[in-house]
C-alpha cells in the first residue's frame, strides 16, 4: 500500500463553506451537509449557524444566499474531497451555466484542507478568497476563531474583526439546524 492512499493518511481537519440562494435553501444546506457527514472519519463533524446574506460579486437581483460552514475530519486526500463536493454539487441539482456567480441550488467549496497549500489549475487552497468575505469568515469563526489557516499569520477571528467589506452584517437564519 502506498504511503499516500487514503486509507493510509492521516485524517486532516477539514472546513466547507456551503451556501444556497434558490429553492428550499435549508433543505439544501442540511441535504448537503447530511452527505458530508457520511464523509467525515469517526462522527467528528461541526455545524456552524446558517446566516442569511446578501449576494456577493453576483448578478444583479440575485436572492439572498443562506451561507454556513461545517469542519471535519477526512481521511482521504483533497483532491478526493473536491470529487466528493462536485458529486454532492452534482446530486444535489446544480447546473452549469456560463455566467459567473449565478443564482444556484447549492454550493459547496473547500475553504482549507489540513496545513495543505495548494495552488493548481482545479484546485487552491486555502481558497483564496476565504478571508475576504463575512460570509464565509463568520460561521468559520463560530466553529474555530483561533484558526490560522496554512501561510497565514493571523487568526479567522483576527481577520473577521479587521474585515474591510462591503457585506452587511449577517443576518442568524437558524443556530442549530
Amino acid at each position: 500500500m502506498s504511503a499516500d492512499s487514503p486509507s493510509s493518511r492521516r485524517p486532516a481537519r477539514v472546513g466547507v463553506a456551503l451556501g444556497s440562494n434558490l429553492g428550499n435553501r435549508l433543505k439544501h444546506l442540511q441535504e448537503a451537509r447530511d452527505l458530508l457527514k457520511k464523509l467525515s472519519v469517526d462522527g467528528k463533524f461541526h455545524q456552524a449557524p446558517v446566516y442569511q446574506t446578501e449576494p456577493v460579486a453576483c448578478p444583479p437581483d440575485s436572492p439572498d444566499f443562506y451561507n454556513t460552514v461545517v469542519v471535519f475530519d477526512y481521511a482521504g486526500t483533497a483532491h478526493d474531497l473536491l470529487d466528493a463536493t462536485q458529486a454532492i454539487e452534482f446530486r444535489l441539482g446544480r447546473v452549469a451555466v456560463p455566467e459567473r456567480n449565478a443564482p444556484r441550488v447549492i454550493d459547496v467549496d473547500i475553504l482549507f484542507f489540513g496545513d495543505e497549500q495548494i495552488d493548481g489549475e482545479i484546485l487552491d487552497l486555502p481558497h483564496p478568497r476565504l478571508t475576504s468575505r463575512r460570509f464565509v469568515l463568520q460561521p468559520l469563526a463560530d466553529l474555530q476563531p483561533g484558526l490560522v489557516l496554512p501561510g497565514d499569520q493571523v487568526s479567522i477571528a483576527e481577520h473577521l474583526r479587521h474585515l474591510d467589506s462591503e457585506e452587511p452584517p449577517l443576518v442568524t437564519v437558524q443556530a442549530v439546524w
